[in-house]
């Protein structure tokens, strides 16, 4: 049995920012990690970055994680099965991925972690703390193996969710994948918009910036997961479709009642999305006004750092002007005259609101 740290041996192929990241994970608790890839200099760079221990195959490995591209998956898997131990890969498709490969040491996974970051330049070995990382064991996927896959998972600071492989697409057509090519597609008009009006970019306030900061991801996984997840994928769109049609409707027929609802109920469910924070009543939403100027961001946080004040949630929005912005934290509602003190002495003046009411 597979027990996290203690020496065990691991094997990684596709050293980019996933692959580079779990091995920097491992190392970090303890594994022997080793690497290749199809990039030669690829995996160099790991091993100079610390992601690797060696570069190759480790015949020994007790865990590989294949974290190829979604095309290479199922080839370079059942090579790595062929090879011996428990293979798992981090593909953002499951579907087609569990059907080719019914091997009971096979188990399909997903971590829902990334960053606008690229390759292994970007790696880090906190990446998977606190995220979700989905497990879609099939019905050929051994309970050992599960449980093994699930163990590591779990070392490396992740919270493991399973779900069927069909189940999971679906899923991440709503929460990934439209929101991913929606976040292009305003961007997009954006720009195109920009070459008639030159200043529309520089008036994007961080409504705008936040929406579409996914939009800076690299765009080389997406024609996969577009054609391989196209049934989930054209199904959310439709379903977006339809309801900005009944915003349109709203507006249209100037429902100020009807918007408000539909404003006040995203709100509601927006602050209650799961962050590893205590439940939205017992926490609070504090504003601060900052200027744009190197180190500002550290001062306050190291200022409720050395008050014992937990952040739970850490944002910034960006003002038009580009002088200044607004620092928006999530903390204990219990702390927040505190905070407020504590910031007034500073001077910086925020504003607090309790979430969840």
């Amino acid at each position: 049995m597979i027990r996290p740290g203690g020496g065990q041996r691991a094997q990684v192929v596709g050293t980019g920012l996933i692959g580079g990241s779990i091995g920097m994970a491992l190392r970090q608790r303890g594994w022997v990690v080793a690497g290749h890839d199809i990039e030669a200099t690829r995996a160099e760079r790991a091993l100079q970055l610390g992601a690797l221990d060696a570069v190759g195959y480790d015949s020994e490995a007790l865990v590989t994680f294949v974290a190829t591209p979604l095309g290479a998956v199922v080839e370079v898997a059942r090579a790595s099965l062929a090879r011996g131990g428990v293979v798992t890969d981090v593909a953002g498709i499951k579907g087609p991925i569990v059907a080719g490969l019914p091997h009971a040491n096979f188990v399909g996974g997903h971590p829902m972690a990334g960053s606008e970051q690229e390759g292994v330049e970007g790696a880090d070995p906190d990446l998977f703390e606190g995220t979700t990382w989905v497990l879609t064991p099939a019905e050929s996927t051994a309970a050992p193996a599960f449980a093994a896959v699930r163990a590591v998972v779990t070392a490396l600071g992740a919270n493991v969710v399973e779900l069927p492989a069909a189940r999971h697409d679906d899923l991440v057509a709503m929460v990934s994948h439209v929101p991913h090519l929606t976040a292009a597609t305003l961007m997009n008009m954006a720009s195109d918009a920009a070459t008639e009006h030159a200043s529309l970019l520089r008036l994007a306030a961080g409504g705008f910036r936040d929406m579409t900061r996914i939009a800076a991801g690299h765009p080389g996984i997406w024609p996969d997961i577009c054609v391989e997840n196209r049934v989930g994928i054209l199904a959310v769109i439709d379903q977006l479709a339809s309801a900005l049609g009944e915003v349109r409707r709203v507006i249209a027929g100037e429902d100020r009642g009807a918007l408000l609802a539909l404003l006040e109920r995203a709100r509601e469910a927006r602050v209650n999305l799961p962050a590893g924070a205590p439940p939205a009543d017992d926490t609070a939403e504090v504003r601060v006004p900052v200027p744009d100027r190197p180190g500002v961001v550290a001062e306050i946080t190291t200022l409720l750092g050395e008050l014992g004040i937990n952040i739970f949630d850490l944002e910034i929005a960006h003002s038009a002007e580009g002088d200044r912005g607004v620092l928006v934290l999530v903390v204990d509602a219990a702390t927040v005259e505190v905070v407020r003190s504590s910031l007034n002495s500073r001077h910086y003046r925020c504003s607090v609101r309790r979430l969840g009411q």
